[in-house]
């Protein structure tokens, strides 16, 4: 304390902290802040939890503000994100659904199970309306496809055979499926 923040509300309410020493502030150091910003010169500030060491255990990966460009614009992996509230009722009731999808698919090497706790990280362009808020980034489209199916484990392994590659690639459609015959 004190500190100086700017936020731009046209710009989903990003931060841009002053970098100085604001207790030494002067005038000229607002109007070159101010300047930076409106320049384009200046970094948002966002929020991020440590990039966690290791950042998967069990097939899943915990992603957080630092760690979330690096995982989910990767152009050689398709990533499927849970974007959630650690008090959030649904989330919790999902997250063991969640756990056990990502230990059934951690060896499909190009597929990445994650989740992403929003309430203390941010990434510059995403905005997280509801939790949860699942999100498909495929390899050939980083701006991602909202996940909108069932919430049981059978659902979400539908929902990847049909529109994701690494998946069908990894268990072609039939695989793992009893037949006629054997019913």
């Amino acid at each position: 304390m004190p500190t100086l923040r700017l936020i731009s509300p046209e710009d989903s309410m990003l931060k841009y902290v002053y970098e100085g020493d604001a207790k030494a502030i002067s005038g000229d150091d607002v109007a070159k802040f101010v300047s930076d910003f409106k320049a384009g010169n200046l970094s948002p500030h966002l929020k991020s939890e440590p990039i966690p060491e290791p950042a998967t255990v069990d097939g899943l990966t915990v992603l957080v503000g630092n760690s979330w460009d690096a995982v989910v614009n990767d152009p050689t992996k398709d990533v499927l994100v849970k974007y959630y509230a650690p008090w959030c009722g649904h989330c919790k009731a999902l997250a063991p659904v969640w756990d056990s999808l990502a230990k059934d698919v951690e060896g499909i090497e190009d597929l990445v199970i994650a989740k992403f706790d929003a309430t203390v990280n941010e990434v510059a362009g995403l905005e997280i309306r509801g939790y949860p808020t699942l999100k498909f980034y495929p390899k050939d489209n980083k701006a991602g496809i909202d996940y909108d199916a069932g919430r049981d484990e059978g659902d979400f392994q539908k929902w990847l055979a049909e529109h994701s590659g690494v998946f069908q690639a990894a268990r072609p459609a039939g695989e793992g499926e009893a037949t006629q015959e054997e019913l």
